[in-house]
């Protein structure tokens, strides 16, 4: 009898402050038109210096097991992917952790920047499948303002802080309502299939100038936009190609895709390349700017609790970010 993770709930949380392109044109030398225009962000949020990735994290993770209708009692596993770890150790996820009221189990981060929640979604879901954990909660928290040279306007502008979180559980193939297609593959609920990738040559077009191996230093986000931009459009629609064939499904099958949140022109331009309606797209960009690990499950529960996303529906996340790295994961909702 084969496992399977379901997404049982989701939840999200977004610090008050709320720094609008017109805000930062008061001490960078930018403008709302050069900042939306290039990104399509209009305002990011912003958290003070007492809240830390962990009480983001927290939030949201509550929010989450109160959508699932989860305790914390019944967790085995919590992961958390973070670029921006409230200390260098222990792990972020450990503090979560204790102020959750987990008891059991175990409690750790994972790094892979923005494609973070992805790869976090993946080691759950393999934990679950593996028969190691029942109930897994996966966080993308992030505070990335915290990482940013406010004197470079090619990168300060397009990040924010926030965090969103899912609760994973296991359920019975033979309990779900299991949909086969011509091809024989399972289409019932739950996730249907993670990809991760990672290219380490090229390191060098995103990353952070500092690390305490390195420099002793936090250090700020350095960045080539231009090739990133087009590793991302490359990328991300190699990726989705994957995942549909890997499923045997079509591009057509997929009713939302929930990419990651940087930068509605790789939005537009991926959506394009794959031949998927905008209207098919959750985008939050504009009103979260760059998260992180946490813009994927920001946008999720943000779907989810509009309405747009419904039960059975075919949700494709994907996400690239520094390494680089990137990865989908495939869930019928």
């Amino acid at each position: 009898m084969k496992r399977r993770s379901i997404i049982l709930g989701c939840g999200s949380y977004l610090p008050d402050n709320i720094v609008t392109n017109d805000m930062l044109a008061e001490r960078v030398d930018t403008s709302d038109e050069w900042i939306t225009s290039r990104s399509g962000i209009r305002q990011r949020h912003i958290a003070p210096p007492e809240q830390l990735t962990s009480d983001l994290a927290l939030k949201a993770s509550e929010r989450a097991l109160e959508h699932a209708g989860v305790d914390a009692s019944e967790i085995d596993i919590l992961i958390v992917a973070t670029t921006t770890p409230d200390r260098t150790f222990p792990a972020t996820a450990t503090k979560v952790q204790t102020k959750l009221g987990m008891t059991n189990g175990a409690a750790f981060d994972i790094q892979a920047v923005c494609s973070g929640f992805i790869y976090a979604l993946s080691v759950g879901d393999n934990f679950i499948k593996a028969e190691q954990a029942d109930t897994v909660v996966v966080v993308g928290a992030e505070t990335f303002s915290r990482i940013l040279d406010w004197e470079d306007r090619g990168t300060c502008v397009l990040f924010g802080d926030g965090a969103g979180a899912v609760v994973l559980q296991n359920a019975n193939e033979d309990d779900l309502e299991i949909e086969v297609g011509d091809t024989g593959h399972n289409r019932g609920r739950g996730i249907l299939s993670t990809h991760l990738h990672s290219n380490g040559a090229t390191n060098d077009l995103l990353y952070v100038d500092g690390g305490p191996s390195s420099t002793g230093t936090v250090g700020h986000v350095r960045m080539n936009g231009k090739e990133v931009f087009r590793h991302a459009v490359n990328n991300l629609a190699s990726i989705v190609d994957e995942t549909l064939e890997a499923n045997g499904l079509c591009t057509d099958d997929i009713d939302w895709l929930v990419p990651h949140q940087a930068n509605k022109r790789i939005l537009d331009s991926t959506a394009k390349k794959l031949g998927l309606s905008p209207d098919r797209v959750v985008v939050t960009v504009d009103r979260h700017a760059n998260t992180s690990a946490a813009s994927i499950p920001l946008a999720l529960d943000e779907a989810v609790k509009d309405g747009r996303i419904k039960r059975g529906d075919l949700v494709l996340m994907e996400a690239m970010g520094g390494g680089l790295t990137w990865g989908s994961g495939l869930v019928r909702w």
